[in-house]
């Protein structure tokens, strides 16, 4: 009960303080991993976690869960269809593309390390979360469409890097093995992402004609339908494990089919399920922070800092400026989505998940590479984007997201 009161008390002092604390970066994230840090630390701290667990497990499954879903319904259909070109191109060349980088770089940086393994890194350390540095999606001195375009990249990133993450993580517990079947761990890691999609699109699209009906005729009320789509995205996670499926894959396509029903529900239909997953991640940016003094303990190579370094920034970098050529967008608008993906939650997750499953001579390679990430990201792109901001506020700045902007777009 003791952590729950810190983690609720530092959570109430900051919310006296957000407006004031944003003007120099400091995010709930960020006042958390600080928290976390300062409780957990020395041989006798104050409050302490066992991470090795299975109820652990679970509890960071759900929480992707929860948030996988959220992200999936949150994502604006009219954006999608007035953008679908610059989406395929994130999403179907850029990404591969950064996986790709980031599977090289770690091929040089940790030459000594199974292949599986740089897969397994190179999908810890890709996937968006735009929680550390949330004010760029509503500051308005940056154009609508380079916020919308974030927005919805970081909603459907996360979702689309899922299940090339269970591949390599079955790969990796099939290694523990003297006599690994690699074929079987793929054949294993197919099945159940062909389990979660048919469970998450049948819990989804079921759920969201049931709630949508159930509106229409006047037999629920808000509070009732908040409680419902709370449920929807729990329902399909438990759904899918009890038959051999990925629970959070499975929220996520919950959250794509039942998106559509959300124009016909009450407009605070998933606040509900918003602020129970704010609430969660935030918990969870607490025990980052004892992740961070373990590590820390152990000492940190350079070649993790490098690795850190240019997974967040070139090994992203570049493969958007790939995706993005020929499109007529302004040379700094390609930059700043580039520069503009942080990592957080999801990295955190997936790098807790792979720390539990596989071989335990890996977890110190996955702890310190999945730690120096997201602090490398919750600095670099918390520091820059009050002065990118400024950039685009300048009369004449960094100008619009196309050459010939349409009318009516800021």
């Amino acid at each position: 009960m003791l952590a729950v009161a810190v983690i609720a008390g530092i959570l109430f002092v900051w919310s006296l303080l957000a407006h004031r604390l944003s003007r120099w970066s400091i995010t709930a994230p960020l006042a958390m991993i600080a928290a976390g840090v300062a409780m957990t630390a020395g041989p006798h701290p104050p409050l302490r976690f066992d991470l090795d667990t299975e109820v652990f497990e679970h509890a960071v499954e759900v929480i992707l869960a929860l948030l996988l879903f959220v992200d999936a319904v949150e994502v604006p259909g009219s954006v999608i269809r007035r953008e679908r070109g610059l989406f395929v191109r994130l999403l179907s060349v850029a990404l591969p593309l950064t996986l790709c980088a980031a599977f090289l770089t770690g091929y040089l940086l940790f030459p000594d390390q199974p292949a599986w393994l740089l897969a397994v890194l190179a999908t810890v350390v890709v996937p968006l979360d735009l929680a550390p540095a949330a004010a760029v999606v509503r500051d308005r001195r940056i154009p609508s469409r380079l916020r919308d375009l974030l927005n919805v990249e970081g909603g459907l990133n996360d979702g689309v890097v899922s299940p090339v993450f269970l591949l390599c993580i079955a790969i990796g517990v099939e290694s523990r093995g003297a006599d690994a079947d690699y074929l079987d761990a793929l054949l294993t890691a197919v099945v159940a992402s062909a389990w979660a999609l048919a469970t998450g699109a049948a819990v989804g699209w079921a759920s969201g004609r049931l709630l949508r009906g159930s509106w229409a005729h006047g037999w629920t009320t808000p509070t009732a339908v908040r409680l419902g789509v709370l449920a929807v995205p729990l329902i399909a996670y438990a759904f899918s494990v009890a038959v051999g499926g990925n629970g959070f894959v499975a929220s996520f396509v919950a959250g794509v089919c039942f998106a559509p029903a959300m124009r016909h529900l009450p407009g605070t239909a998933v606040e509900m399920t918003e602020d129970l997953v704010t609430l969660l991640t935030l918990a969870l940016w607490f025990l980052f922070g004892q992740i961070v003094n373990s590590v820390f303990a152990h000492g940190l190579q350079v070649s993790v800092f490098v690795y850190a370094l240019l997974a967040v920034t070139l090994v992203r970098v570049v493969p958007v400026l790939i995706a993005l050529a020929g499109t007529g967008m302004n040379p700094a608008d390609k930059l700043f989505l580039g520069w503009m993906g942080p990592r957080g939650v999801t990295s955190i997750v997936f790098g807790s998940l792979a720390i539990i499953d596989v071989p335990e001579r890996y977890d110190d390679v996955i702890a310190k590479v999945m730690v120096m990430t997201v602090l490398v990201s919750i600095v670099l792109h918390g520091l820059s984007s009050e002065p990118v901001a400024r950039l685009y506020a300048r009369p004449g700045g960094v100008g619009a997201l196309w050459r010939g902007r349409p009318p009516g777009s800021s």
